[in-house]
């Protein structure tokens, strides 16, 4: 007994889902598809709001900060995954475990408040049209997204810096697809009540909040919706807000699963598909979402295509 508590583990293993893994060569294909789409789809969404200056408005500046947060998000935890699809487990050190969990974390806190500051830029945009210009000018705008960063920053850092603490001393296999901090403190060799409930309260704060935040805007923006007499006018408010509702369903319906519960009712196995959705699929629907429910994004896909089709026959015929 004392040998073992002694004995310090040096990585982990990290094995995903057994059905998944029936099929390594499927699985890995659809990954690198999905991979390679969510890449391409939000360098996509980011480079039409460059180039078309109708898109340059904050709800266009949070959504490229959403864009530029999707790639490295998937680029944190994909190609891991992969990893594992080809060889069913993938060692990794307790450093590089900390690392992936560290980004893993940092960038799910900015995305669970830029989808609020973007909650908000919709709440003046209909609610406070008047005033818009002033409430969300450049300099807000900024700052704002200057402080999502900055809070997932410091918020993942205090809870990696708890998890490195912990003895960790065997067993060193971790049932999931990446490194994360429910699976790994049930490897911890010491109390981890704390862990637990600031790993809680940091869910409550940057989780449940910012989602609170999100449902109070929208009942003043539906009831003022609501009160247009235009059914034009309703309808194009509306459809202003059906993607950003759209994808905080999905992302918030998954993060809330994960990390707002007692860690008593974790299952491995559900678990694992959960995480699946929030770090694979939803980085690659976003981009769809909001070109293809968003008229002013269809419209600088247009004009983009059409001027290198433009370009292109015109060097054709010179």
């Amino acid at each position: 007994m004392d040998e073992k508590n002694e004995t310090s583990v040096k990585e982990f293993i990290l094995v995903g889902h057994l059905l998944l893994l029936h099929q390594p060569m499927l699985l890995f294909s659809l990954l690198s598809i999905v991979y390679m789409m969510s890449l391409a789809g939000n360098s996509l969404i980011i480079s039409i709001v460059k180039l078309d200056s109708r898109l340059h408005s904050p709800m266009y500046f949070f959504l490229c900060n959403l864009s530029i947060l999707e790639i490295f998000y998937t680029s944190t935890t994909i190609p891991t995954i992969l990893s594992i699809s080809l060889a069913q487990e993938k060692p990794l050190s307790v450093t590089s475990c900390l690392v992936q969990i560290y980004f893993l974390h940092s960038l799910g806190v900015t995305e669970c408040l830029l989808l609020a500051a973007m909650a908000y830029d919709r709440y003046v945009a209909i609610c406070c049209p008047l005033h818009y210009r002033t409430m969300m000018k450049g300099s807000v705008c900024l700052s704002l997204a200057i402080s999502c960063w900055l809070t997932g920053i410091l918020e993942s850092l205090v809870l990696t810096s708890m998890t490195s603490r912990l003895p960790f001393c065997g067993p060193k296999t971790i049932i999931n697809f990446f490194c994360d901090i429910p699976p790994l403190l049930k490897l911890a060799c010491a109390d981890t009540r704390a862990n637990e409930l600031v790993l809680s309260l940091a869910g409550g704060l940057v989780v449940l909040l910012p989602f609170l935040f999100i449902l109070l805007t929208y009942v003043w923006i539906i009831s003022t919706i609501l009160k247009i007499r235009s059914a034009q006018g309703r309808q194009k408010a509306f459809s202003t807000c059906a993607s950003h509702l759209t994808v905080v369903s999905i992302f918030y319906g998954t993060v809330i699963f994960m990390y707002v519960r007692p860690s008593s009712i974790y299952s491995s196995n559900r678990d694992k598909l959960v995480s699946l959705v929030y770090t694979v699929f939803t980085p690659m629907l976003n981009p769809l979402i909001y070109s293809l429910r968003n008229n002013e994004v269809k419209g600088a896909l247009k004009k983009l295509f059409n001027c290198k089709i433009s370009s292109q026959i015109t060097r054709k015929w010179t």
